[in-house]
């Protein structure tokens, strides 16, 4: 029997990385903000000073975590597998605008329903264009889009991100070498070795139950399959009722930590996240997960993330509390232009 054959199964996974994720917000990470994979990947480009925004840098082991966890329980399993191969350079800038996206918005999908859980109500308006970026990429998918077929490689080669990450968490505690912030949301954070254990199991159940945010919706829309999206409403479910249970939850579009109004570009921040994941194949966590359990194509996504984050924040592409840049507001635009290139091209070679 499958574990998570059943969709009441699947949402009592949801339950359980929702308590978590709770756990998280109880030991330290920052308001709203238990697990971003977005930021965290940002954070973690701060320690190792590919930017040098100081209220942004500390290597998060939730990362580390979530890439391990997912390839420990694939291997366990029997579900690991090397491939490679499916048009890297595009799913590298899929993961760089991705990345963007989200920094003008300030949060991945998964911060966003937390944020939704705790009543902030910009998270609600993102929504929309997360939504609408997906059912984008979801109409291109219709028209045959594809990336292309990856195909299978060496064994040791998937596991090359598993055991990176490891090394360099490894050699930062070991030698505290790497930036770390001193104010802001970089010093703010869990235990290391409790945001560890939390993530290595929630990178085992999203990858078995294969939790993806932009995959829920795409189901939705092209299947008219709920399965994916009862694990988000799940967690949705058990985050709004810490929110409310511990006073963290406030109605309201302003006085949100790490947030801003500008619906327009939340708007638009999001779309481009949603439109990108699809075509990548995942949302940021899913490519975690992927690159995990084997695939170097997610690996690629996940770099392109990486030194997305990096460029957002040396060329003041990522908003604050007071909103987006001015150049914030072209990054995204041109992604969204990029990322419907990228769309339009692929379908045209399938057909072809």
């Amino acid at each position: 029997m499958k574990l998570f054959d059943k969709t009441w199964k699947l949402a009592l996974s949801g339950v359980v990385i929702g308590l978590l994720v709770m756990l998280l917000a109880m030991s330290g990470n920052p308001a709203n903000m238990a697990i971003c994979v977005a930021c965290f990947i940002r954070d973690a480009a701060g320690a190792l000073k590919l930017h040098t925004a100081a209220p942004v840098q500390y290597f998060r082991p939730e990362i580390v975590g979530f890439v391990c966890g997912s390839f420990l329980i694939s291997m366990a399993t029997k579900e690991y597998r090397s491939t490679a191969g499916s048009a890297p350079m595009v799913r590298f800038l899929l993961g760089a605008v991705m990345m963007i996206g989200a920094l003008v918005f300030l949060g991945c999908p998964l911060r966003m329903v937390l944020r939704m859980s705790a009543g902030d109500l910009n998270a609600y308006v993102a929504l929309i264009g997360f939504a609408g970026g997906v059912a984008t990429g979801s109409c291109f998918l219709k028209k045959g889009f594809s990336l292309g077929r990856a195909y299978e490689t060496k064994s040791l080669s998937g596991a090359v991100l598993p055991v990176l990450l490891a090394a360099l968490l490894v050699i930062g505690v070991a030698t505290g070498a790497y930036a770390a912030s001193t104010e802001g949301p970089g010093s703010k954070h869990a235990p290391l070795l409790l945001a560890l254990m939390v993530a290595l199991v929630i990178g085992a159940l999203a990858q078995k139950s294969r939790m993806c945010f932009a995959g829920s919706i795409r189901d939705v829309i092209l299947m008219k399959n709920f399965d994916l999206l009862s694990i988000i409403a799940a967690l949705f479910a058990v985050m709004t009722i810490y929110n409310i249970a511990t006073g963290n939850f406030h109605l309201s579009f302003s006085g949100q930590p790490i947030a801003h109004s500008q619906h327009l570009w939340n708007i638009l921040g999001m779309y481009v996240v949603g439109f990108a994941a699809v075509l990548a194949g995942g949302c940021p966590l899913r490519q975690l997960i992927l690159a995990g359990q084997g695939s170097s194509d997610s690996t690629v996504t996940f770099l392109g993330m990486l030194l997305g984050a990096a460029f957002a924040h040396n060329f003041g592409l990522a908003s604050s509390a007071d909103g987006p840049t001015a150049n914030g507001k072209i990054a995204v635009v041109i992604g969204i232009v990029v990322v419907a290139v990228i769309g339009v091209v692929n379908s045209m070679r399938k057909e072809a």
